[in-house]
């Protein structure tokens, strides 16, 4: 959306609070599809609802690629923002429950490595749209409809991959849970533990399940489940900081910034924004390749302070900046 943005603002003529509302309703539809997706996973098991995930997303980006008007291009991008709240609740759930204990912080981690890889792959094709020659009422499509293809590829995955252990002993299907774990173990050892393993799931499901009376959001908050709630608090803190640092206006506006500091090229603008996918991308599976060994807490740690001296320098960068601009201007 980063470079299509400029090529929709320009063919569909649409105001600055137009693209603002193009841009920003993905994320706040992502919230239905987050919200929906826990209660759908328990009911219809965690490879189908990355199944269903894929189907909205692919449904979205058909609707934006083929949209007529604004008004049917941000239907398509609520339903893709649907699917994107599906995909980003389900996703690491699915890779923690089938990771063996040994890799699972890597292999958690691989959901966001390949969000921040899907992002630099974006970046590319608009970089090499930008210089196909398409005129913009075709160009900005391609680069949408490009989408669908990811989510066909993920659709098709779904065959091949084996359901959650830790849902099959939630519905009571003991058998295949074994035959799941003995197959995700890495190493012998971990298959002499799968029975410990199972019993281990058993016991945090049955510490989970709720009396009939109570509510979950009652049981988050209320007095007599602090740990839990302390817990929940340092998720949503985490989660609700990391972005309102800005960390999607950065991954939306950057060709538009960059458009501000005198790039004028859009082929240059989006050479520019591979550069900044290509140093996100890295970082994000470094830390992936150290999680295990150095722990979650120390980069969590690393990780804030390195996002608070960036952010530091991004702004004073753009006071500077606005103060060039304007300079020029008089």
């Amino acid at each position: 959306m980063s470079g299509a943005a400029l090529y929709v603002k320009e063919d569909l003529q649409i105001t600055s609070t137009q693209e603002e509302i193009l841009v920003g309703c993905l994320n706040v539809c992502s919230l239905i599809g987050s919200l929906a997706a826990g209660k759908t996973s328990d009911q219809i098991g965690r490879r189908y609802t990355i199944l269903l995930a894929a189907a909205t997303f692919f449904l979205g980006a058909i609707l934006m690629g083929l949209a007529p008007s604004f008004p049917y291009l941000i239907a398509g991008r609520v339903v893709a923002g649907i699917g994107v709240g599906f995909s980003l609740m389900i996703a690491p759930v699915y890779s923690s429950e089938l990771s063996p204990a040994s890799t699972r912080g890597f292999l958690s981690s691989l959901p966001e490595v390949f969000i921040n890889v899907g992002i630099l792959l974006g970046y590319i094709s608009n970089y090499f749209l930008a210089g196909s020659g398409l005129p913009s009422s075709l160009n900005w499509r391609v680069m949408l409809g490009l989408a669908a293809f990811p989510a066909l590829l993920v659709g098709f995955a779904v065959v091949f991959m084996p359901e959650s252990p830790h849902w099959l002993v939630m519905k009571g299907r003991f058998a295949e849970a074994k035959r799941v774990l003995i197959r995700t173990s890495s190493s012998e050892e971990e298959v002499e533990l799968v029975d410990s393993r199972m019993n281990e799931m058993v016991k945090a499901i049955s510490m989970a399940e709720l009396p009939p009376s109570s509510g979950f959001w009652t049981e988050l908050v209320s007095v007599r489940s602090k740990a839990i709630r302390r817990i929940v608090i340092t998720a949503v803190g985490v989660n609700f900081f990391m972005q309102a640092s800005g960390n999607d206006a950065v991954v939306y506006y950057s060709p538009e910034v960059f458009k501000v500091a005198g790039i004028s090229s859009r082929k240059q603008l989006f050479g520019v924004t591979v550069i900044m996918g290509i140093a996100k991308s890295s970082f994000a599976l470094v830390s992936a390749l150290f999680l295990d060994r150095f722990g979650r807490r120390p980069l969590l740690l690393l990780g804030s302070s390195g996002m608070a001296v960036s952010l530091a320098l991004l702004g004073l960068g753009s006071k500077y900046l606005d103060q060039a601009i304007m300079g020029r201007t008089m």
